[in-house]
């Protein structure tokens, strides 16, 4: 069944639980986490995630967008208090993400996403946007070196979560050293 297509309440719930179920089992066992382990963990039967999602590209891409906004979500929730800091925190949030969920990506983009990119699904420009508001508003305080942007702090992320997949403790230690060189002395 299409996101676009209204749901019922119950419809709704359930393609909420399915989404946050697979989230978990991407997190822990990766793009290729059982479809009948995540129909179970959300509390359904494995006809109810067919329905949601007939393929496991259209449920990888749900949990994916899902993701996404989260992150956007964060972004947004307390501008201008401390501008290094938001930078900060929501790139650290990020990378962890990216480290958590590195094997989503490709999944997305394999065979079976029909050679889909992040950018066809068309998150990736989102995530850039919400990061270079950051990167602005820390510019603007003098908190930045100048030259910062967005698309360099996404570039370090995607290889620091890439060279420590699965490992989302090691992406922030890594991620924090490296922004010790964004901010002036």
């Amino acid at each position: 069944m299409p996101a676009t297509k209204t749901l019922r309440a119950d419809g709704r719930r359930n393609r909420e639980r399915l989404i946050a179920a697979a989230a978990e089992l991407i997190r822990r066992d990766g793009a290729q986490a059982s479809l009948e382990e995540i129909a179970r963990s959300a509390g359904l039967g494995s006809a109810t995630l067919h329905r949601h999602f007939p393929s496991r590209h259209l449920l990888l891409e749900a949990v994916y967008r899902e993701g996404v906004e989260q992150l956007c979500g964060h972004a947004a929730a307390q501008p201008g208090v401390d501008p290094a800091a938001e930078l900060d925190v929501w790139i650290e949030e990020t990378t962890a993400y990216i480290a958590d969920n590195r094997g989503l990506g490709i999944a997305l983009a394999g065979p079976d996403g029909d050679g889909l990119s992040a950018d066809d699904i068309c998150v990736t420009d989102r995530l850039i946007d919400e990061l270079q508001v950051l990167v602005d508003r820390a510019a603007e305080a003098g908190v930045v070196r100048p030259g910062v942007t967005g698309q360099d702090l996404m570039t370090l992320m995607n290889a620091i979560g890439t060279a420590t997949e699965k490992d989302s403790a090691t992406a922030r230690r890594l991620v924090r050293l490296a922004l010790a060189g964004i901010h002036p002395c």
